[in-house]
């Protein structure tokens, strides 16, 4: 027995990311040292926010069917995605320097976006500002439920928007370090202590 036994997790990748990217990676590896790779979901999100938001709960749902206690991971735009996910559902969550109200501030990359693993071309339009605009969480509600991991010199996010949105929450500000919050990998068994310590069930 551990302290992961019973715990499922949803890990969220960010904007034009992808399960192959290498936190993803990183936190795959580690639920598979534990033996419990069953327990991971890591889904490739669709570019339109109202289809990821749903494909994102409806696995997040079936975890809840299988396991006693769940997790959202959620990078960048994904730790968006998991600040919605965890106010509706109710379960923990750990945001790697999350994006914070992305409708304002993808508003430059309006037009065609290429994906950084496939190379395949995406078209941002006002729909999916507006779509993001409507998961918008401006209040945290549980802020002990979630854990927030910051690194000051993020390059595509200010790491100040975050910081104050989340300013309640528990958490690790790094000074330094990247979009990509270097070093996440040897974060992972602390992160998944906090998790296992939130006893929330479905």
């Amino acid at each position: 027995m551990t302290h992961l036994d019973g715990l499922g997790c949803l890990y969220l990748h960010g904007f034009l990311s992808s399960p192959q990217s290498l936190k993803a990676q990183e936190t795959l590896a580690y639920f598979r040292r534990q033996g419990l790779e069953s327990a991971l979901r890591l889904p490739e999100l669709p570019f339109a926010p109202a289809d990821a938001i749903t494909l994102a709960a409806d696995q997040l749902q079936q975890l809840q069917q299988r396991y006693e206690r769940v997790c959202v991971i959620g990078s960048s735009l994904g730790g968006f995605y998991a600040t919605w996910l965890a106010e509706t559902y109710r379960v923990p969550a750990v945001l790697v320097n999350p994006a914070v109200q992305p409708h304002k501030l993808f508003r430059h990359y309006v037009g065609p976006n290429r994906h950084y693993y496939s190379g395949q071309s995406f078209e941002l339009t006002d729909i999916h500002l507006d779509q993001l605009a409507a998961l918008d969480v401006t209040v945290v509600a549980r802020p002990e439920d979630l854990l927030v991991l910051l690194q000051t010199a993020d390059e595509t996010l200010d790491y100040r928007h975050a910081a104050q949105l989340y300013r309640h929450c528990p958490g690790w500000s790094q000074a330094g370090g990247t979009h990509s919050f270097e070093g996440y990998g040897q974060f992972l068994p602390r992160i998944m202590a906090f998790v296992a310590s939130r006893q929330l069930f479905h």
